[in-house]
């Protein structure tokens, strides 16, 4: 039997924007449905609020996500972290400078002592991410072949 593990984020009423934002930094196919669309809505307000998002990357990622409709307890965002990690330099740097913008960088994007890079920050919609880039960088020197000379 097979199974995937994917985040779920629990919004107050801002699933729609956060889902659109990931997916303009993350790329991949969105889908939404509303609390209206399934006659779950208990107010002319909860229509629109997301129900479910899901957002599938060409990489495989999954980040589903709803809004919460007033007769739900609040969420409270803490304790977690959604971690992004990959060996493409770049393309994850850009990734951290995208999903940073409009929010609070914890820790930049800087070489770690086991040798990675590793950053961490909180996007603009509260939700706490965690970076991890293996394989080089910047400041990272290629490891000389054997034999070569000096």
């Amino acid at each position: 039997m097979t199974y995937k593990l994917a985040t779920y984020i629990n919004f107050e009423t801002s699933a729609r924007q956060a889902v659109e934002f990931y997916q303009s930094v993350l790329g991949g196919k969105l889908t939404m449905s509303t609390f209206g669309e399934y006659g779950m809505a208990q107010s002319e307000d909860e229509n629109s609020l997301i129900m479910h998002a899901q957002l599938e990357t060409d990489s495989g990622a999954v980040i589903m996500a709803s809004d919460t409709p007033a007769y739900m307890e609040k969420p409270k965002h803490g304790g977690f972290s959604v971690a992004l990690f990959g060996d493409d330099y770049e393309s994850v740097k850009d990734k951290f400078a995208a999903l940073a913008e409009s929010g609070q960088i914890l820790e930049p994007l800087v070489k770690a002592p086991w040798g990675d890079y590793f950053g961490m920050l909180q996007d603009q919609f509260g939700i706490a991410w965690m970076f991890n880039i293996s394989g080089g960088g910047p400041d990272i020197a290629a490891e000389p072949e054997s034999g070569a000379d000096s």
